[in-house]
């Protein structure tokens, strides 16, 4: 179900309206960045991901079948805590299983089992022992894989790719040297396309 506008407890002050852009955002609740469907606040440039605005108060994941994540609006506890799924710090919004101590971003928890472009299919693993083929580190974090098995990259990566691809595409440079606009989310499929072919080459 989607609701045009919503209140919200992190910001009782301001309705947050539904809104779809094609540039990056910093989601208030989880600190995450995003691009896409969200809720927005403009007067006071407050932002949530569809997960974050919108959240189940437990969870349950297939690469967890022994947990029950919780909703929090902070992290638990009073020690740092990490993103299963990424690697990344919590600051914000949670998924945390109180049994086994994991923890999930909303982003996280919600990602595709398989990204698909209609030339590339990446299947989500919880493990993978090979490096990923963009940072060349191997780590706890779950990864995309090809369906060859051949290339691995961590859900980070992947996340940092789609950021780094709009940027190059809305800060392209034309003939007058000015700025432009592209009114659309960047494909995976360019990225992609450039470590194979990095991968080959050596």
């Amino acid at each position: 179900m989607r609701y045009n506008e919503i209140s919200h407890f992190s910001h009782p002050q301001h309705i947050l309206k539904f809104e779809h852009t094609e540039i990056p955002f910093k989601c208030d609740g989880c600190r995450e960045v995003g691009i896409g469907s969200h809720y927005r606040c403009s007067f006071c440039d407050f932002d949530l991901h569809m997960h974050c605005a919108i959240p189940s108060l437990s969870i349950y994941h297939p690469f967890y079948t022994k947990c029950s994540f919780q909703f929090f609006s902070r992290p638990p506890g009073d020690t740092p805590r990490y993103c299963n799924a990424c690697e990344k710090d919590i600051t914000g919004f949670v998924y945390h299983c109180k049994s086994c101590g994991f923890d999930l971003h909303p982003c996280c928890a919600k990602l595709p089992m398989v990204l698909d472009d209609g030339e590339v299919k990446l299947y989500l693993y919880r493990k993978v022992r090979a490096p990923c083929h963009r940072c060349g580190r191997k780590g706890r974090s779950w990864s995309y894989r090809s369906g060859c098995k051949k290339y691995n990259l961590h859900v980070a990566c992947v996340r940092e790719m789609l950021v780094e691809n709009w940027h190059e595409l809305y800060f392209r440079h034309d003939k007058g040297s000015t700025r432009k606009l592209e009114t659309r989310i960047p494909s995976l499929r360019i990225h992609l396309k450039r470590l194979i072919k990095g991968v080959k080459g050596r």
